[in-house]
């Protein structure tokens, strides 16, 4: 199996295979991320990615879950998908997922229909990045994509079974923009209302946009407080079932689990940690790169 550049998966899919399908992100203008500045978007050849497959069941005996790797897979033509799905399935037949990367905006450059037929030739979930419902912080953050835009692809996402993990970040307002940003990303959600959600807590990669924004003073980050002020006022307004992925290694107050079933015991947390952690009144968010 061969990897090019940097490689990066979801943390829930600590567990999987990772086939690479195609290379870097389609968009990869966002201000706060440099996963794939190494290299330029491009569908592999499909030769290679069969190889790869071949491969992968020749070192592993058993595979549960399979992640397909870069940035936003389904951006690549939907008969190449099929191709890539039938060959999982045929190779890996014991394996009970299969998961992507995929832009909101890849599910609406498809037909329901075309959706629907990578639902059917294997692919179970699509890991999506959000991170934000606010229009004018999707605008900073140069991420080319609406609240509009959101709606209709997850929309598209459901009618045709494919679930969605949502990710978002908290503080990525900054100080100013702190609440329009959660308000407005907890709205979409409770419009959207996706089977996974996996938020987040802001941090500054090197070599970002968002680097030199803060540097420059354009940017201020949040504080702890903020944040924790964002997951709280996010447990105390969702009203869906869900998934809930805040396990990430940059959120204050880790936890995961099912949503509603959990939310109080989530938020309780939350509330504790305001009341009593004194970092929490710090001026400085303390977050790592990924």
């Amino acid at each position: 199996m061969r990897y090019e550049g940097k490689v990066y998966r979801p943390w829930p899919e600590f567990k999987s295979i990772l086939i690479q399908t195609t290379l870097g992100c389609s968009i990869n203008t966002c201000t706060f991320c440099s996963m794939f500045d190494d290299k330029r978007f491009k569908v592999r050849d499909i030769a290679d990615v069969m190889h790869d497959i071949e491969q992968a069941r020749i070192m592993h005996p058993y595979v549960e879950s399979i992640f397909l790797i870069d940035g936003n897979v389904m951006a690549a033509r939907t008969d190449y998908l099929l191709q890539v799905l039938t060959k999982l399935k045929t190779t890996f037949p014991e394996a009970q997922q299969i998961s992507l990367y995929s832009g909101l905006n890849d599910f609406r450059r498809k037909t329901v229909a075309q959706l629907k037929e990578l639902k059917d030739a294997g692919l179970d979930m699509a890991y999506s990045g959000l991170e934000s419902g606010d229009r004018l912080v999707l605008e900073n953050i140069q991420k080319r994509m609406t609240p509009e835009h959101v709606i209709e692809g997850m929309a598209m996402a459901k009618e045709a079974g494919i679930d969605v993990l949502l990710s978002f970040i908290f503080g990525l307002g900054g100080r100013e923009r702190s609440m329009e940003h959660i308000k407005a990303t907890t709205d979409i959600l409770n419009i959207t209302q996706p089977e996974q959600i996996a938020p987040m807590a802001l941090a500054i990669q090197p070599g970002t946009v968002l680097e030199q924004e803060v540097k420059r003073g354009e940017f201020i980050m949040p504080t702890q407080l903020q944040v924790l002020k964002e997951e709280q006022y996010l447990l105390e307004n969702l009203n869906f079932d869900t998934y809930y992925f805040g396990d990430h290694g940059n959120n204050m107050v880790p936890q995961k689990g099912a949503l509603p079933q959990m939310q109080t015991a989530f938020l309780n947390r939350i509330n504790q940690t305001i009341e009593r952690l004194p970092s929490a009144k710090d001026n400085v968010i303390q977050t790592f790169s990924w």
